[in-house]
């Protein structure tokens, strides 16, 4: 009798497991909110470190009194089997009086990514110029770690790397979507990344809601408008246009290449 007890609880216990893992929907289609947020005071005296004018210690410290710390942005990413769309959303504080500007603290690409062919286009605004940059997907050499994090309801894991030779990523994923997508240009994980931190450089991703609904061919539409280049051209072109700007072409190319 003993032994029969043991056999059926072993099998409702199974019953139990398959039943919720049917109930379990790895999502292949929908629509993720991200906030970009910002840290402006740390960045703003990062720059004022680096420079020897007066100016930019005025610029700090009234930006303080003014301005809060965090700048935050929104964008969406549409996914759907292995296709994403990531879009910025327009800043709905654009006409406040920002006196201090960095294009690392700014959205400046629409990003459509096949990630089947290993292929993206992206619509890139570099200050007055838009360009259409068409390559292959940044190949990141992601170290996974055991870290776990909750981000808009998925259980993620964490994974380093280090990319453009010196930005330290942190990033987590969740295989319950199993696209290797994320935000702007990070991919190349077993699951979509929710959560994007760039430490040294005081910024993050992080993804705020991810509704799990078909999406339509219209709402992965390919970027059309800009100057053709691929990733070479674009760094060569930015280079060029920065070259007498000292210290700062250096973070300002590194921003419009991430």
């Amino acid at each position: 009798m003993k032994h029969k007890l043991i056999i059926l609880s072993f099998c409702f216990l199974l019953n139990v497991s398959s039943l919720f893992a049917q109930n379990v929907r790895f999502a292949t289609d929908g629509v993720i909110e991200f906030e970009k947020s910002s840290n402006m005071f740390a960045i703003m005296k990062r720059q004022m470190e680096k420079s020897s004018s007066g100016f930019m210690q005025q610029a700090y410290e009234a930006y303080k009194r003014n301005q809060s710390q965090f700048k935050v942005l929104k964008s969406t990413l549409a996914f759907s089997k292995d296709k994403t769309l990531y879009t910025p959303i327009a800043d709905e504080n654009n006409s406040r009086n920002y006196f201090f500007s960095d294009p690392s603290t700014g959205q400046s690409n629409t990003i459509y990514t096949d990630l089947a062919s290993g292929l993206f286009t992206t619509q890139k605004v570099v200050y007055e110029e838009t360009f259409l940059v068409k390559d292959t997907t940044r190949k990141i050499n992601w170290k996974i770690t055991s870290e776990l994090r909750t981000i808009a309801g998925y259980e993620c894991r964490r994974a380093n790397a280090v990319i453009l030779d010196s930005i330290y990523v942190v990033a987590f994923y969740t295989d319950k979507i199993p696209v290797s997508g994320g935000p702007e240009s990070f991919t190349g994980l077993p699951g979509m990344i929710l959560g994007v931190a760039l430490p040294h450089e005081n910024i993050t991703w992080f993804a705020k809601t991810v509704t799990d609904k078909p999406v339509t061919p219209n709402e992965l539409k390919v970027p059309t408008k800009g100057k053709p280049v691929n990733n070479k051209t674009l760094r060569e072109t930015i280079n060029s246009a920065l070259k007498d700007w000292g210290d700062y072409a250096q973070s300002a190319l590194k921003a419009f290449l991430l």
